[in-house]
């Protein structure tokens, strides 16, 4: 791939709408962030609107992330997280538009491609990755490739770690998004009597100068957390577990919390580097990816991103 190529990423997250301008080696050009519309059709409106006004000559293709459940294959979308995009075409409209092809998978999917390329991951195959903000998304790679299943794998927020436990929005019971979520952290502040809107970063704060509630609180959050990060790596044998997203770097910090994993379970977890950028890098490296495969170019493999530099392919 030529590495003057660019493609635009759009990640769609459940309060913010923000869209990049991305070179081939991850590096943004220029991008755009605003706050999204509550209805999905006036969202996918304006996310054109956007990619149009970044749109130049070097744009080959354009990416998408949203939170839910997605059919990468088909370029669907199969229920949504907190803004449902279901049934409305979102990827076939944005080309329609701008006139070159779109990809459009999970939120985390395409974070887990940017961490991989540019970020914590680099040189990783095998690396799964929990992302955690108001709920709890998660990606899996395995050999270098996300792992789909039959369409949408790496659904980690409902990992079970509490049967019988909270009711989840899924339809079950107990899952770490109800637990270790950033809605559970708000539940756990007001619980522990901290005042409406404490964040992470305080609680942290707090705990550091020895507030036996700040403590009792982070140990509620993290180790069902713990949990579920063991769970995973007993299924999936990763060589890193990433934790993204806005709330990813005060979980990693409140695991110390949390019981050790068992010498079985022992994985590195690390926070992930990229911030809000992962989404966007993410969806523009996988738009790229789309565009140019030619059988084996979309492995995204853990030495960066090689393929898109054409420096090699696998």
């Amino acid at each position: 791939m030529h590495a003057d190529l660019e493609a635009i990423g759009i990640d769609v997250g459940g309060t913010n709408l923000r869209l990049a301008r991305v070179a081939a080696d991850g590096t943004i050009l220029e991008k755009r962030a605003e706050r999204i519309d509550r209805d999905p059709e006036a969202a996918i409106a304006r996310a054109i609107e956007l990619a149009a006004f970044l749109d130049g000559p070097d744009v080959v293709a354009v990416g998408v992330g949203i939170p839910g459940r997605v059919d990468a294959r088909r370029g669907k979308v199969l229920s949504g997280g907190y803004l449902d995009f279901a049934g409305l075409d979102f990827a076939e409209r944005l080309q329609a538009a701008l006139g070159k092809p779109a990809a459009i998978d999970n939120d985390c999917n395409m974070a887990l491609v940017a961490e991989i390329a540019v970020g914590a991951g680099k040189r990783r195959d095998d690396v799964v990755m929990f992302t955690i903000g108001t709920g709890i998304g998660g990606a899996v790679m395995l050999e270098g490739k996300i792992v789909r299943g039959r369409m949408a794998a790496g659904q980690l927020g409902h990992v079970t770690v509490d049967v019988g436990g909270l009711p989840c929005a899924c339809g079950r019971r107990g899952c770490v998004e109800t637990t270790s979520s950033g809605n559970a952290f708000g539940r756990l502040v007001a619980e522990a009597g901290l005042p409406a809107g404490t964040t992470a970063e305080a609680v942290l704060a707090a705990d550091s100068a020895g507030d036996p509630r700040a403590d009792t609180l982070l140990r509620a959050w993290a180790t069902p957390l713990r949990a579920a990060i063991d769970t995973v790596v007993a299924a999936f044998d990763p060589e890193l577990v990433l934790l993204g997203g806005g709330l990813g770097g005060a979980a990693f910090r409140a695991l110390a919390k949390a019981p050790p994993l068992a010498d079985w379970y022992r994985c590195a977890v690390a926070p992930a580097e990229l911030g809000d950028d992962a989404g966007v890098i993410g969806a523009a490296l996988s738009a790229l990816i789309e565009h140019h495969r030619d059988g084996g170019a979309q492995r995204v493999a853990g030495r960066g991103a090689r393929h898109l530099s054409g420096a090699g392919r696998s």
